[in-house]
């Protein structure tokens, strides 16, 4: 049938790139110029997800239905061009099965399958009539069962040999001086953005902000921003101005980034001091920091999550989109006569820490990142079946990114946003992992800076705290080396 309607089936369907390369008649395009049989009837009915277990909710929606005859017609026809390509014509056909809904297995559909083996007709028939099944006491469910456990055991053993593949795709990377990591990272760097995030081409628009004034406190005011990115594409966010700016006077900017579900506001507004984010954009811009803080997609729930379905079929994470917003972002930011474009840092809590990761890792113009509440062992976070708090086992099923284990974790992702300065905020009781594999994977980038000559530019702080900013550690490592003084 047609399959741009793929996200809406079943996850396990949700193939990386599918529809850059292929419909199902270029799948067909690989049969040819053998003999194809379409028979169009009744498929399985799946209505959704299996219903909820022992109080659980996640699995990701998805269903099964018998393809509309008109889809199947039309996909066909397209199929059928690669064969009159090749002069085949004769070799596909389109067998209809009680008008596209009757039980599989036609006469028609038969005949067209034998006669393509080569042999006598009737004698074929009289071979599959007498095909019996001999095996005593066969389960099917039981051989399911195996099947899928050995499946899950193949998947934990590629999570647990991932480091030897990434160490080998990295070997080119050269850490003995700055200079040389800058340049021999790049193809790396392309690599996130062309095959883990995905691409998509620059803005078309010019920003042409519009603002509105929402904020007003004694050391700034704040404005609701909307700017262009592509024909009916837009950016939103909250940028927080400081009263006491000088003439001419330019000053760093802080990207606040919130999390997941999250709003600009949860970041800004000066009455929301509370967990997880206690204001943290407007304490930033009481001490005198500019601060804008973006709209990200992961808001909605399961309305991103369909979002992140039907871009990873297009060879897109919806990380693509949110790029090309950050930098449309950042070209506004350093128009302003007010901002100074080398210092403009990143920090972002949960998912806005997992934006703070790949976001500033593709973008070269965020002078910093800080990630809190999100740095790990990023491979055994999505694939892990021993801890409560893997992606296996949560309702995040969209967070996973094509082939990543093999290319990237946490610390080659940070080793893209070196030499700038690197931050992880890091509570003691954050659900999202454990201190242990925080530490495993941050050694990681300790050693790197290390080898590069600038241990001063990265940092890790643990506090005794939840899933949160907790904003001490941070603030300082912000006004340090955005170069701001702490009043």
């Amino acid at each position: 049938q047609q399959r741009e309607k793929v996200w809406q089936e079943p996850v396990y369907r949700n193939v990386w790139g599918l529809l850059d390369e292929f419909g199902d008649a270029e799948i067909t395009s690989l049969v040819a110029p053998r003999t194809l049989v379409i028979e169009a009837c009744r498929g399985p009915q799946i209505i959704g997800p299996p219903p909820p277990r022992n109080g659980r909710m996640d699995a990701s929606s998805g269903r099964l239905a018998t393809p509309p005859l008109s889809s199947v017609q039309k996909e066909f026809l397209r199929a059928r061009e690669h064969y009159n390509k090749l002069g085949v014509s004769t070799a596909i056909n389109l067998v209809i099965s009680g008008s596209g809904h009757g039980p599989p297995g036609s006469p028609d559909a038969l005949k067209y399958f034998l006669s393509a083996l080569g042999d006598n007709l009737i004698l074929r028939q009289e071979k599959l009539d007498s095909i019996q099944d001999l095996r005593p006491n066969f389960e099917p469910a039981v051989r399911m069962r195996r099947q899928y456990q050995q499946l899950v055991e193949h998947s934990q053993k590629l999570m647990r040999l991932s480091p030897s593949p990434r160490a080998q795709f990295w070997s080119k990377a050269d850490a003995s001086s700055v200079h040389r990591w800058t340049e021999t990272t790049k193809t790396y760097r392309d690599h996130l953005w062309h095959e883990i995030i995905g691409w998509l081409p620059p803005a078309s628009l010019q920003p042409n902000p519009r603002t509105r004034k929402i904020y007003e406190t004694l050391n700034w005011k704040g404005y609701e921003v909307v700017m262009d990115i592509w024909p009916g594409v837009f950016g939103y966010g909250v940028l927080l101005v400081p009263k006491n700016l000088g003439p001419g006077e330019k000053r760093p900017v802080v990207v606040a980034q919130h999390g997941r579900a999250g709003k600009p506001q949860d970041v800004c507004d000066p009455e929301s001091s509370g967990p997880p984010y206690h204001a943290f954009g407007a304490k930033l811009a009481d001490r005198g920091f500019i601060v804008y803080a973006p709209q990200n997609l992961y808001i909605g729930e399961e309305k991103y999550r369909m979002v992140q379905r039907k871009a990873n079929p297009l060879k897109l994470t919806f990380f693509a989109p949110m790029v090309r917003q950050h930098e449309q972002a950042l070209k506004w930011l350093s128009s302003l006569p007010f901002v100074d474009p080398t210092r403009i840092g990143f920090y972002g809590l949960s998912y806005g820490g997992k934006s703070a990761m790949l976001i500033p890792a593709v973008l070269q113009n965020y002078a910093l990142s800080i990630c809190s509440g999100d740095f790990n062992e990023e491979v055994w976070k999505h694939v892990s079946i021993d801890v409560p708090f893997s992606f296996m086992l949560t309702k995040e099923h969209e967070h996973s990114e094509f082939d990543f284990g093999e290319k990237f974790n946490y610390g080659e992702i940070a080793g893209l946003i070196a030499p700038r300065p690197f931050m992880v905020e890091r509570g003691h009781r954050d659900g999202v992992g454990i201190d242990e594999w925080v530490a495993y994977e941050y050694a990681k980038v300790r050693r790197l800076y290390v080898d590069l000559g600038i241990p001063h530019r990265t940092l890790i702080e643990y506090f005794d705290g939840i899933h949160e900013i907790h904003g001490r550690g941070t603030f300082k490592f912000l006004h340090r080396h955005l170069d701001w003084p702490e009043q």
